[in-house]
């Protein structure tokens, strides 16, 4: 399959919002790709590599040669020239890169090198969700939309769904089923602003502590435990304690949903770098386990002795869940009624949400991050973010300065996008925290875009450094240690709120502000 038309559809999707015309326009693509293309075609759409990251930076982007005349590059062209710049290393490896990558975009056309430098910089956010394709598959194969969904779940790749699928008609999804040692796409959760919101959108529910931890899910098979993360990777050979414990539980067949934390002498949360990082690890394990033990917190289960539960509601669930694990290693909960079962009506204060809010308050002070409050009639839907799962956690703000911009890709062709987040030094310097381009409407593109073009100093094509004085209202999750930013820390997924021309550069908070909070974190 040719590249031209996949880049000519992601532009299509990014220009329009109507999900029917999504599905439309993927469908058609489908329709084009062969089995073997889809791989490569759903990421490339969803803005991914399936190489991760490939150690390319602006410098091999800049000036690129001038566009090929016509479309020949395909997408396995493309994919493996991704895998050979995935493979440079070594002394050299910059240039080797650069050359690579320079001669991948001089046999691409102009779209296809709009497309190729933005799918390289991470800035493809056309919309092309994996749900929106799910659909599209649907509607290319004649396949329920239902079955392929549940496929995809059960299989944890759309990939390998999706190139069954078209090879093999709608009927090979009954052969996909829960199986113990086969990670599935974990059920995921929406947002509230508040414990009354998210209460208010839900029946009877439970409020559950929301750790800041690292998602896992647990398989045992007999006497074989195998231990995967959020994103399907299996890391049983990093977590000794975790498949010990595992192996202590009476069950002899079951797949667990949880959280590994690190935990303090007090039983409080170490910061997510320490979990994040011994989760990571993947050398001299012994030590590393003794250093920085994890705890497993569990709060849902998939199946148990050969029975899938995931249709069961979460009431079932849980009830199965607490005839397994003991409760030291499930997550701490309230369970609120339902409107009616006890709970407040009308113009009266609702009773259920001062209990919530007050068990909010609790989490917090233990140093968790917040709660999910989940609808005890809710089946496992896994890999979506659910209606049924609703979290909340108190939203963190900072005022910082525009250092610079990048120019945007696809739909933000035109537009400077990617803003680096400064804070602000005694002397009056400033110290890069890090970069977003979330939260950014289309009215704010715009005018962020006509307000730093009279801000810039300098423009190289790809970054434009502007005068810092633009203040930006930045929300973000928490912050982490990172080496690549002088402060040696940066904002876990910045967004943009809004701009404050009320707020000069002087008004910007302090990089001893945010290392403060990062201390207190």
């Amino acid at each position: 399959m040719l590249l031209a038309p996949l880049a000519r559809v992601s532009r299509e999707v990014a220009e329009t919002s109507a999900r029917s015309r999504k599905i439309s326009l993927l469908a058609g693509l489908f329709r084009t790709a062969g089995p073997l293309d889809v791989p490569v075609v759903i990421p490339y759409l969803a803005g991914r590599l399936p190489q991760g990251r490939i150690g390319i930076g602006w410098n091999a982007l800049k000036d690129p040669p001038p566009p090929a005349g016509r479309a020949t590059l395909t997408v396995h062209h493309v994919d493996e020239a991704f895998s050979a710049l995935a493979a440079v290393s070594g002394p050299g490896s910059q240039a080797e890169r650069r050359r690579l990558t320079q001669e991948l975009l001089g046999a691409a056309t102009g779209e296809e090198q709009r497309f190729l430098v933005g799918l390289i910089s991470g800035e493809v956010r056309q919309g092309a969700l994996d749900a929106v394709a799910v659909e599209a598959l649907a509607e290319t194969s004649g396949a329920a939309a239902g079955a392929v969904r549940r496929a995809v779940m059960l299989a944890g790749s759309l990939q390998h769904v999706a190139e069954r699928l078209l090879a093999e008609g709608p009927r090979v999804l009954e052969e996909f089923l829960l199986t113990v040692g086969r990670p599935v796409l974990p059920m995921l959760a929406q947002s509230a602003a508040d414990v009354a919101e998210a209460i208010g959108r839900l029946g009877a529910c439970a409020v559950e502590e929301k750790l800041d931890g690292i998602r896992v899910q647990v398989h045992r098979d007999g006497g074989t435990v195998r231990i995967f993360t959020r994103t399907l990777d299996d890391i049983t050979d990093r977590l000794p304690e975790v498949v010990d414990i595992a192996a202590t539980l009476e069950g002899d067949g079951f797949v667990l949903d949880g959280e590994v934390i690190a935990l303090d002498d007090e039983g409080r949360p170490r910061s997510f770098q320490e979990t994040a990082s011994r989760v990571g690890s993947r050398t001299d394990v012994a030590t590393a386990a003794a250093a920085v033990p994890v705890s497993p917190v569990f709060f849902d289960i998939l199946s148990l002795d050969g029975e899938d539960l995931l249709d069961l509601t979460f009431a079932e669930r849980h009830e199965a869940l607490a005839g397994l694990v003991p409760e030291p290693m499930r997550v701490r909960r309230i369970v609120v009624p339902g409107p009616g079962e006890g709970g407040g009506g009308g113009e009266e204060a609702d009773p259920r949400v001062g209990e919530a809010e007050a068990f909010l308050s609790d989490t917090l002070a233990r140093g968790h991050e917040g709660v999910v409050v989940k609808a005890l009639d809710t089946p496992y839907s896994a890999g979506r973010r659910g209606a049924g799962w609703v979290k909340v956690k108190p939203v963190h703000t900072l005022d910082l300065v525009v250092l610079a911009a990048e120019w945007g890709h696809g739909r933000r062709t035109g537009k400077l996008s990617n803003l680096h987040l400064g804070a602000r030094r005694e002397d009056g310097s400033f110290v890069m925290l890090g970069k977003t381009f979330k939260g950014l409407t289309d009215t704010m593109l715009e005018w962020q875009t006509g307000r730093l073009r009279e801000l810039a100093l300098h423009d190289d094509g790809f970054t434009v450094t502007v005068r810092p004085e633009l203040v930006v209202e930045i929300a973000y999750d928490g912050l982490q240690r990172s080496s690549r930013y002088p402060a040696g820390v940066t904002l876990r997924f910045a967004r943009v709120v809004r701009f404050r021309e009320d707020k000069r550069a002087a008004d910007a908070d302090t990089v001893d502000t945010v290392l403060a909070a990062h201390s207190q974190g």
